[in-house]
C-alpha cells in the first residue's frame, strides 16, 4: 500500500529539485499531447526549446525576443512573490498590468506631440501609480472588511478588461485612425517610446527594470527587516504576531508593490512591443507570471530563470504554430502543465512516499 508520510521539516533537496522534475514531466506529457494531435513530439519539443536559441534560421530573431517576452513576466512575478511568501495572494496582476498601461499611455497621449524628454519618466510614474492604485482596492477591502483578496483581485481583472476596451474604442482612440479602435502608436514617437537600449538584443528599459527588481528583491529578502517580516509571516503567522509584525501594513506593502510592478510592466509593454492601447493588448502576462513565480520557488534568482524559460515557451510556441501547424490552445495547455505538475510534485517537499501499511501499529 502506498501512502504519504509527513516530513518533520520541508526537504531542501526536493524544494530545489521539484521545478526541474515539473519541467521534465511537462515535456513528457506535452510530447504525448502533441503526438495525440498527429505531430512528431520530438520535433515539436525541439522547435519549442531548441530552435529559438540555436537554429541558424530562427535564432537571429528569437534570441532578442527572449528578453522582450521575459521582461514583463519577471517584473510581475517578482512583485507577486513578495505577497505569496507572506501568504497574501494577489491573483489580479493582469488587471493591474492593464491599468498601468492605460494610465501610462494616457499621459503620453495627453501630451502628444510634445518632444520633451520628461514625458517618458512621467509615464513610468503614472504606470506604476495606476497598478498600485488598482491593487489598493483589494488591499483596503482586505484590511478594513477582511474580504478575500484572491476573489477581489481576480474579479477586478474583468473590470480592467472592460475599461481597456472602452479606452481603445473611445477616450484614447486615435483621432486620425479612421474610426478603427486603438490609440496612437506610442512606439513611433520618441518621447513616448520604449526603444531597445542595445540594438539587436531586445534589451529595453522594461528589461532593465526587471533585472533591477530581481536584485532589489534579493537584497530586501535577505538583508532588510521587511524581508524578514515577509518570510516570517509566511512561515509562521503566529510567530509573526509575537514578533510585532503589523499585518495591515504588510498587506498594503505587498499588494501595493506587486501592483506597482505589474503596472510598470504594462507601461513598458504598451510603449514598446505592443505600441498602442488596443482591445487585445493584454496577452495573459499577469496570469502566466503566477506560474513563473512558483516555478522560480518565489526566489528572485529562480524567478529570473523561470521567466526566461517561460519566455522561451512563448517564442518556441509561436514558432511551432507557424512551422508545424500546432493550435495555439495546445501551447497554452503546455504552459499550464508546468504549474499543474509543479503543484503536484511539490507535495514531495513536505511528504515522503512510503510503501507498506499506513497508520500506527
Amino acid at each position: 500500500m502506498i501512502h504519504l508520510e509527513k516530513r518533520a521539516e520541508p526537504s531542501k533537496t526536493w524544494t530545489a529539485f521539484t521545478p526541474v522534475l515539473a519541467v521534465i514531466l511537462t515535456m513528457i506529457a506535452g510530447g504525448l499531447m502533441f503526438a495525440a494531435l498527429g505531430k512528431d513530439p520530438f520535433e515539436a519539443l525541439r522547435t519549442i526549446f531548441y530552435d529559438p536559441l540555436f537554429s541558424e534560421q530562427f535564432s537571429a530573431y528569437s534570441r532578442p525576443q527572449l528578453l522582450v517576452k521575459a521582461g514583463p513576466l519577471i517584473l510581475i512575478a517578482i512583485g507577486l512573490s513578495l505577497g505569496f511568501r507572506a501568504g497574501i495572494w494577489n491573483i489580479g496582476a493582469e488587471g493591474q498590468y492593464i491599468i498601468g498601461a492605460i494610465c501610462g499611455a494616457a499621459v503620453g497621449l495627453a501630451l502628444y506631440p510634445s518632444q520633451s524628454w520628461l514625458i517618458y519618466p512621467v509615464m513610468i510614474l503614472a504606470g506604476a501609480f495606476g497598478g498600485w492604485a488598482w491593487a489598493m482596492i483589494p488591499a483596503i477591502l482586505k484590511t478594513r472588511f477582511n474580504t478575500n483578496e484572491i476573489l477581489v483581485s481576480l474579479l477586478l481583472v474583468y473590470v480592467a478588461e472592460q475599461l481597456l476596451a472602452s479606452m481603445a474604442l473611445s477616450t484614447l482612440r486615435n483621432p486620425e485612425g479612421n474610426g478603427f479602435p486603438g490609440s496612437r502608436n506610442l512606439s513611433q514617437h520618441w518621447a513616448t517610446s520604449n526603444p531597445e537600449l542595445i540594438s539587436g538584443t531586445g534589451m529595453h528599459i522594461g528589461v532593465l527594470f526587471a533585472f533591477i527588481a530581481v536584485i532589489m528583491a534579493y537584497i530586501m529578502l535577505n538583508k532588510h527587516m521587511l524581508g524578514f517580516q515577509i518570510r516570517l509571516t509566511g512561515e509562521s503567522p503566529r510567530a509573526a504576531q509575537f514578533a510585532g509584525v503589523n499585518p495591515t501594513r504588510l498587506i498594503l506593502i505587498c499588494l501595493g508593490t506587486s501592483g506597482a510592478l505589474a503596472g510598470l510592466a504594462g507601461l513598458f509593454e504598451v510603449s514598446g512591443p505592443a505600441g498602442q492601447v488596443s482591445i487585445d493588448f493584454n496577452v495573459g502576462y499577469g496570469f502566466t507570471a503566477i506560474i513563473v513565480a512558483f516555478l522560480g520557488r518565489l526566489h528572485p534568482v529562480g524567478i529570473l530563470l523561470a521567466g526566461l524559460l517561460m519566455a522561451l515557451t512563448y517564442i518556441g510556441g509561436e514558432l511551432a504554430q507557424f512551422m508545424l501547424g500546432l493550435p495555439g490552445a495546445s501551447i497554452q495547455a503546455f504552459q499550464g502543465m508546468l504549474l499543474f505538475f509543479l503543484l503536484g510534485v511539490d507535495v514531495l517537499t513536505n511528504f515522503r512516499i512510503r510503501i507498506g501499511h499506513g497508520g500506527k501499529k
